[in-house]
């Protein structure tokens, strides 16, 4: 595959977003174009160059692949400010509308290609939020790791965060908030070794990622007004009303991941879609898998399952058409 580099402006009006982009050679093309583009949106703490082995599985297959680091995340960070801080004016706009960005762009370089976007974790809730603004642009969005916190936790969740802004400003890395939001993610771990081992039941990845510089810092306040804003916005009844009702969507979770409650939060997720009407719903849960599918020991079926899952929605798109 043929990896590329690039920046551009965030909505913010002061970072330069990084992103890459990862292209599949001649010989894997179709009829000289790419099967379909697939946009990775990340999760909290964590920089798209992670998904370097989900980009080659799929360029073998003749896709696109890209994705950018977002703000306060991997090499999108402006010199001063810590990781983990999003920007001043309404981040779960700007990161949504950065996501945007790099969408047209890619689109302005593959015309009449068909696109579809993931989002993981913090992404999956970036995803939802996307798709009630932009939704009417894709052919379909694939929901992994996500989870449907109640009403009453977020509004805890946001009520928190204002003390704690007023206590002590936007940049800071809370202990409090990150103990409210990930404290009992290992809770159902016997033997838990590390503070990330819900993460993933491979140890080898649990280690690389405590051992990357880049993943797993901890969130300043801004960053949960950011996590906790989306959240909010993704469950509004009105916000989900704005989803085209044809749009392809696939919820996919280890049956184990803490964040979307063992399944639990995955199911009212969908419950959440068909009622707003959503008509292309799927769902599958991995048994035995925590919150990073592209990294368990299964990955390769699950990247299939994500394939053949495209390749059905971009022949039903193109039927359509």
């Amino acid at each position: 595959m043929k990896k590329h580099t690039l920046y551009f402006d965030s909505r913010d009006g002061i970072t330069g977003i990084h992103a890459l982009r990862y292209e599949p050679e001649e010989e894997q093309l179709r009829d000289g174009k790419p099967v379909a583009i697939l946009q990775i949106i990340h999760g909290m703490a964590e920089y798209f160059e992670r998904y370097e082995e989900t980009a080659a599985f799929f360029t073998e297959k003749g896709f696109v692949v890209t994705g950018e680091d977002h703000l306060g995340h991997g090499k999108s960070l402006m010199d001063g400010e810590p990781y983990g801080y999003f920007c001043q004016q309404d981040p779960a706009t700007v990161v949504v509308r950065d996501v945007h960005r790099l969408k047209k762009m890619t689109q302005t370089i593959y015309p009449d290609v068909p696109y579809f976007i993931l989002g993981h974790s913090m992404g999956s809730f970036i995803l939802r939020n996307y798709i009630c603004r932009y939704g009417s642009g894709i052919q379909g969005a694939v929901v992994m790791g996500t989870g449907m916190p109640s009403a009453a936790a977020i509004s805890a969740g946001k009520a928190l965060v204002k003390e704690q802004r007023l206590l002590h400003g936007d940049k800071h890395a809370s202990g409090l908030l990150y103990k409210m939001a990930f404290g009992l993610y290992n809770a159902r771990i016997p033997n838990a070794t590390t503070d990330f081992d819900w993460i993933s039941k491979n140890p080898d990845n649990v280690a690389r990622y405590i051992a990357d510089p880049l993943c797993g810092f901890p969130f300043t306040v801004n960053g949960y007004q950011t996590l906790f804003d989306l959240l909010s916005r993704m469950s509004d009844p009105q916000e989900l009303a704005r989803i085209p009702k044809t749009l392809p969507v696939f919820l996919v979770s280890g049956a184990e991941d803490p964040v979307g409650e063992y399944g639990d939060g995955v199911k009212r997720s969908y419950d959440a879609l068909k009622e707003a009407g959503l008509e292309k719903l799927s769902m599958k849960l991995y048994g035995g898998d925590r919150h990073e599918l592209l990294n368990e020991d299964d990955r390769a079926h699950v990247m299939e399952d994500i394939c053949q899952w495209i390749r059905s929605n971009s022949k039903a798109s193109a039927e359509e058409a």
